[in-house]
């Protein structure tokens, strides 16, 4: 597959003012911040030292990270802070890794898009993947990958139908399927800032060298879990329209600036070439992501 590589200057990472800092944290804006954790980012959304019920969490890592998910916001806003929301970009398991632990110690409301709901609620397991796809470590153990289904369902909500998103003023949610049905993904107009989730991405998730080293690449969606790439290429088209100023992904850096805004336009002008499988099994028979899920 074609590759579009980033340089050093576009990534958004501050490293001497998060050295200063030293909460373990990107942060990338005055209320923005992520922490990579093995294999994926969890971000966090509020001022620093916000205390509690003051700040929220997107996504929620791989199995065993809780406690580093809770150190992290600790360190940021507050000893025993708890998130007002947890916003999901999606159920996939490393996103999904501690979500119920969290929700279950710190009660709070999870959000997630309608079509994603039936992953999260106990009611359906995720296609299986294509470890045929990406020619990487990751895509061949994908078949280890779990697929669920979680249950969190005493605390989902479906996402504000009018496209707010709770407890984050100023954003607003975007449905960007393809990678799965309800996956969703957060623009803030103001400052033009993208929380991307697997919608692209700006590493090559695939590989387990890239994944280790974090070279910054421009990439679309994970390859082995992508059911329904003609929505994967819509959703990255339609980011890329908003040209944004920052964006920061569900695995790699996060990047910014021009360099970063002409390389996600390449990939939407270019998706079937730089993103999509020459063959796979999904790119022949796509997954009805408009209704269709699993029975666990």
């Amino acid at each position: 597959m074609a590759q579009i590589p980033l340089g050093p200057s576009a990534v958004a990472d501050k490293p001497q003012s998060d050295a200063a800092r030293d909460d373990g944290t990107q942060e990338i804006a005055r209320d923005l911040a992520y922490r990579r954790l093995a294999i994926v980012n969890v971000i966090f959304f509020g001022e620093p030292g916000c205390g509690d019920r003051g700040w929220v969490l997107i996504d929620a890592g791989v199995v065993g990270t809780r406690a580093l998910i809770k150190q992290a916001a600790a360190e940021r806003f507050g000893s025993d802070a708890r998130p007002a929301a947890i916003v999901m970009t999606h159920g996939h398991f490393d996103h999904i890794g501690a979500l119920e632990d969290l929700a279950d110690e710190w009660d709070v409301p999870v959000f997630a898009h309608p079509l994603e709901q039936p992953y999260l609620d106990g009611r359906a397991a995720y296609p299986p993947p294509d470890s045929s796809v990406g020619g990487g470590l990751m895509s061949l153990l994908s078949p280890l990958f779990p697929r669920g289904p979680v249950n969190v369902g005493r605390w989902l909500e479906p996402l504000p139908a009018d496209g707010s998103v709770p407890h984050m003023p100023g954003w607003r949610w975007l449905h960007t399927p393809g990678h799965t049905p309800g996956h969703v993904s957060l623009w803030r107009e103001a400052d033009r800032i993208v929380v991307a989730g697997d919608a692209f991405i700006t590493t090559r998730q695939e590989s387990a060298y890239a994944v280790a080293v974090q070279s910054p690449e421009m990439h679309g969606p994970p390859m082995y879990y992508t059911v329904d790439w003609a929505k994967a290429r819509m959703s990255v088209e339609a980011l890329a329209s908003f040209r944004p100023e920052l964006a920061v992904t569900g695995h790699g850096p996060a990047m910014r600036g021009q360099e970063m805004r002409m390389a996600l336009a390449e990939l939407a002008r270019d998706f079937d070439h730089l993103a999509v499988p020459p063959e796979g099994k999904y790119v022949e028979n796509p997954v009805d992501t408009d209704s269709a899920y699993r029975a666990p």
